[in-house]
């Protein structure tokens, strides 16, 4: 049986964020890392598609709005810290911006 958490006992940064990990709940395959706060997680547990924080944008964005690749979440962990997420979901496509089905294509050599 999983411990319940609520948002207040998570460690966030400095600048009010904590790093999520996206997991298919299915292959279990890890598919990207983004950046949330308090806000994209309450949006993300709300409407069960993920939600993040550009850092770079300085705004929300909910995964698959533009592309169609949204990521349906079946659940939502946190680590023994409470300093990072996992957000497990059910991809509808590819969850890189290039195409691919990860963002971890590449090996660093």
């Amino acid at each position: 049986m999983l411990a319940p958490l609520d948002t207040t006992q998570l460690k966030f940064d400095s600048a009010g964020l904590i790093p999520a990990i996206v997991q298919d709940s299915e292959t279990n395959e890890i598919l990207m890392m983004a950046w949330m706060n308090a806000e994209s997680i309450g949006r993300t547990v709300e409407t069960k598609t993920t939600w993040f924080w550009s850092r770079s944008r300085q705004e929300f964005w909910n995964k698959g709005a533009t592309s169609g690749n949204m990521q349906h979440v079946s659940e939502v962990l946190v680590d023994c810290d409470a300093d990072v997420l996992l957000v497990k979901v059910k991809p509808d496509g590819p969850a890189c911006h290039t195409g691919e089905r990860t963002c971890f294509y590449r090996a660093l050599s």
